[in-house]
């Protein structure tokens, strides 16, 4: 990786908690920067029909139209919900398209992004505390489990709309991942981009005492590594403190407890 600072695009539906991005952006540093663009997303609502209309490429190449100014190294599509109802390979078809609409750029997605931080950490069980119904925080499961993962809990709290969603606090969020977490998960997974979280990520971890990976940090992280830019990070979550070089001892303990069968994820790299 050179000095020359990093450009990762982001698509992101509606209007929820895109204000993390620039909060990212700042504790991120070393000049990175993280444009966003918002898409148009149809119907707000977490509704399987709803869902594949909301990350129809053709939304997202409207957007893509919008981040040319800048000079993007990849560009990620910050939805977790809109990419893993399409399952693994449409979701792989997704940003596949969505690369080829960028003029060739690394693409991926929030969904792709929790599966690679995952291996990342050497977690191979994981929980999961969704904000979707609970028919929709199936797909996720089955996402992973497609990933090679093993989820160990997975609940949903049956709320609709992103904007509902945006409008919750930290306690909430706190609560939300204390709940959902099992003792034999490496790591608790938050997977809705419309929930903020950036501001709480270490203080989400030293609640449950393991790494806790939410929607918009490893969304961020994705781009970055897309990009190359794989420089470790403070405060914002045991993720950014392991790269392919520097491991934080959380993430070695993680590893030492997976199967000794590791997962060769076939997803964008």
């Amino acid at each position: 990786m050179t000095d020359r600072s990093t450009t990762v695009g982001f698509l992101y539906p509606g209007y929820s908690a895109e204000d993390d991005y620039p909060l990212l952006e700042r504790k991120i540093g070393h000049g990175a920067r993280l444009p966003l663009v918002h898409t148009d997303m149809g119907e707000d609502a977490h509704r399987v029909d709803a869902l594949l209309e909301m990350g129809a490429v053709h939304r997202l190449a409207d957007g893509l139209i919008r981040l040319k100014e800048h000079d993007l190294d990849a560009v990620v599509w910050a939805c977790t919900s809109a990419s893993f109802i399409y399952g693994w390979d449409g979701a792989r078809r997704q940003v596949e398209e969505l690369s080829e609409a960028a003029g060739g750029l690394p693409a991926s997605s929030t969904s792709f992004a929790f599966a690679h931080a995952a291996q990342a950490l050497g977690v191979q069980r994981v929980a999961i505390g969704a904000t979707y119904p609970e028919d929709v925080a199936d797909y996720f499961v089955r996402f992973l489990q497609a990933a090679g993962l093993e989820v160990t809990q997975a609940s949903g709290r049956g709320i609709i709309t992103a904007a509902e969603v945006g409008t919750l606090g930290r306690q909430q969020v706190l609560e939300l991942a204390r709940s959902d977490d099992h003792p034999d998960a490496g790591a608790v997974l938050l997977p809705d981009t419309a929930l903020h979280t950036a501001a709480w990520l270490d203080e989400l971890e030293e609640a449950l005492g393991k790494p806790v990976l939410t929607a918009n940090q490893v969304s961020a992280w994705e781009g970055l590594r897309l990009a190359g830019d794989t420089r470790p990070r403070d405060g914002l979550g045991s993720l950014f403190r392991c790269t392919d070089s520097h491991c934080t001892d959380a993430a070695r303990t993680n590893s030492r407890r997976t199967n000794s069968r590791r997962t060769n994820l076939s997803a964008p790299a």
